[in-house]
C-alpha cells in the first residue's frame, strides 16, 4: 500500500509547503477578526452593524485558508517548495511595497485618480515581463474601473482630482 514514513519525515514534509503556512496565516487572521468583531454590534443583514463585516470577513478568511491549508499538507513527499525563493526579486518586492506608498502621496496631493494610477503602475512595473505600454494601460484600466465602482457607486468621499 503506502509506504511507512517516521514523524519525522512527516515533519520534514511539512516545513517545506508555502502553501500551508500561508493557509495557515489566513486561519489565523480571519480568527483573530472573526472573534473581535462580535465584540461590537453585530446587527442583522438588512441593518449591519459595525462588527458585521469583520465578522463575515474572518469567517469567509478562516475558510479560504482551510481550503488551502489542507490540500497543501497532502501532497507527496517529492512535490515540496522551498518556502523563499531560489533568486529573490530585490527590486520587485520594493515595487510592489512602493505601490500603496505611491497611492497614500497621490491622494494627498492629486486625489483619487491619480493616486489609483501611480499605485498600480508603480507595483506592475516589479513583473520582469511588462513593458512601460502595458503598466501604463493595466494603470489607465485599473483607475476607470476604480473610479467607476468607488466614487460613483459607492460615493467614496475622495476627490477625483485636486491639486495640493
Amino acid at each position: 500500500m503506502y509506504p511507512r514514513r517516521s514523524f519525522l519525515d512527516f515533519i520534514r514534509n511539512f516545513v517545506r509547503k508555502r502553501d500551508f503556512y500561508a493557509g495557515l496565516l489566513m486561519v489565523l487572521i480571519g480568527s483573530l477578526f472573526a472573534l473581535k468583531g462580535p465584540g461590537y454590534r453585530t446587527g442583522t443583514l438588512m441593518h449591519m452593524g459595525p462588527g458585521f463585516m469583520p465578522t463575515a470577513l474572518g469567517v469567509i478568511l478562516v475558510g479560504l485558508g482551510i481550503a488551502i491549508a489542507i490540500p497543501a499538507a497532502r501532497l507527496p513527499p517529492g512535490e515540496e517548495e522551498q518556502i523563499l525563493p531560489v533568486q529573490r526579486e530585490w527590486l520587485a518586492w520594493g515595487l510592489i511595497l512602493a505601490g500603496p506608498l505611491a497611492f497614500i502621496i497621490g491622494g494627498e496631493y492629486g486625489g483619487f485618480i491619480p493616486a489609483t494610477f501611480l499605485c498600480v503602475f508603480v507595483s506592475s512595473l516589479g513583473d520582469r515581463t511588462i513593458t512601460w505600454t502595458g503598466a501604463v494601460g493595466l494603470a489607465t484600466v485599473v483607475t476607470a474601473f476604480g473610479v467607476l465602482i468607488f466614487s460613483y457607486l459607492l460615493q467614496v468621499q475622495m476627490p477625483l482630482v485636486r491639486w495640493g
